[in-house]
């Protein structure tokens, strides 16, 4: 099958580091554009459903990207469609979604389908005490509050969802970014614990609410459930990496929920981690120091996302997942570039100076999460593109801010967060160290051009 190349989808330069030769998604002519009910037209059941695929370009973002100088070269790329509170299900009208409900975004994906296979994006994102580590993406729900996650949310969702599982629609769910891992890395008796993770961990609520939206999804033929995994610079030690997984499973077979619900796994959900470190491994050594003893990889089992989702994909096979199960990789800003990024290794008189010389990721310290300073678009969304893993995917909409860099009050429960303030340097959790952040940021899922310029680097044709 030879790859389709969509609009403006040639070499594109962010932060000044180009990225080309990558695989557009395909799309294959199936069947009748005019029928969209009948056997030939629904989507298949597929091993991957990005393969033979178009993916939903959702035209809320897409506009706003071209508004942006030089947005316009990357304004047809797919993106996420978050319902990060219940309003959103049939549209709240804010700044980034506009007044596009769950149904209007589906009807306009049906659209774009053609009769066509076509991916739509969707992250579920309104657990009950949600993101219970942090502030700037605290939920409308309380702790307590799951039975109206079941039904005030997820219901309302999958009824809607049913409604288009006779379409060519192939249907991709991210399930609750930033919760399972939480209660692994963030409780008693660890130095990183919040009351609010304890609090979510002792009540089950994590668990039990993924495992409602797995099984509720996971009945619906055209969607593929991808949970969310963290990424390799929060999962990555031995200590939260085989627990991580455990409870995976666990939730996967939690409150109606099985193994068979889950499609995959997606790392990196909104985050900078580099897809890959091409100038220095796990396994090297700099007068006789391990690179793991650096100050930068800091113990960690992995330098890279590539590598441990490859590896969180093998360990969840071993445990009981299916041995199909597929990886999403999201890559919307974890392209680091410009006119620092390393063209080599660092010099070998120290490991710090041979980490911190070679690598890509240019962050302060690996935990750092809010707007980072000095990102850029990774690389484009492409189906299959590695052993194991279904696709790298834009899931994240880059522009879209991480949190606000100061308290605004608002109305969606978002909580200000010092990690978001680029003068802040108090959080024990990433070393004392400066947060990172960008000024002026608005509050989480609002636009924020400054990023978006920065990400895009110099404006592109």
């Amino acid at each position: 099958m030879t790859p389709r190349v969509r609009g403006a989808l040639a070499a594109t330069t962010g932060m000044g580091l180009v990225l080309s030769g990558l695989t557009a998604l395909s799309s294959p002519a199936l069947a009748d554009p005019a029928s969209t009910t009948d056997e030939a037209s629904a989507a298949a059941r597929v091993a991957n459903p990005y393969v033979g695929a178009d993916v939903y370009v959702n035209p809320i973002w897409s506009a706003n990207a071209a508004a942006e100088p030089g947005g316009a070269a990357i304004a047809d790329q797919p993106t996420g469609v978050w319902m990060d509170r219940i309003g959103a299900i049939e549209g709240n009208d804010s700044p980034t979604t506009g007044d596009m409900g769950l149904r209007d975004h589906l009807d306009e994906a049906v659209e774009q389908a053609g009769g066509e296979p076509l991916v739509f994006q969707l992250v579920v994102y309104n657990l009950p005490g949600r993101d219970c580590a942090a502030l700037a993406s605290n939920g409308e729900l309380g702790p307590d509050e799951i039975d109206r996650y079941e039904s005030e949310y997820i219901d309302p969702i999958a009824d809607i969802l049913a409604d288009y599982e006779d379409t060519s629609l192939r249907v991709v769910t991210t399930i609750e970014i930033d919760s399972l891992p939480n209660l692994i890395t963030n409780i008693s008796p660890r130095e990183t614990a919040t009351p609010e993770c304890d609090e979510m961990l002792a009540n089950g609520n994590y668990v039990d609410g993924v495992g409602y939206a797995l099984g509720r999804l996971g009945a619906i033929e055209n969607v593929y459930n991808y949970v969310d995994a963290g990424h390799h610079g929060w999962i990555g030690w031995e200590d939260n990496f085989g627990p991580s997984a455990r409870l995976f499973l666990e939730a996967a077979n939690a409150n109606g929920a099985s193994p068979d619900d889950v499609h995959g796994f997606i790392s990196n959900t909104a985050n900078y981690s580099a897809l890959r470190e091409d100038h220095f491994s796990i396994t090297d050594q700099v007068n006789g120091t391990s690179v793991r003893q650096s100050q930068w990889v800091d113990w960690n089992h992995y330098v890279d996302e590539l590598s441990f989702t490859q590896a969180l994909r093998t360990e969840l096979v071993s445990l009981g997942f299916d041995s199909d199960l597929g990886m999403l990789i999201d890559t919307s800003r974890n392209g680091w570039g410009g006119s620092d990024r390393p063209t080599g290794p660092g010099p070998q008189s120290d490991v710090d100076a041979y980490v911190d010389g070679g690598r890509y990721d240019q962050r302060i310290q690996s935990g750092n999460w809010c707007n980072q300073s000095g990102a850029g678009l990774g690389e484009r969304p492409t189906a299959a593109p590695e052993p194991g893993i279904h696709a790298y995917v834009w899931m994240k909409p880059p522009g879209e801010s991480d949190g606000s860099s100061e308290e605004i009050p608002n109305d969606e429960g978002k909580g200000f967060d010092r990690m978001c303030d680029p003068t802040y340097e108090g959080n024990p959790r990433n070393g004392h160290n400066m947060s990172g952040a960008l000024p002026n940021a608005p509050i989480s899922g609002h636009w924020f051009s400054e990023q978006f310029q920065e990400l895009l680097g110099e404006p592109v044709a």
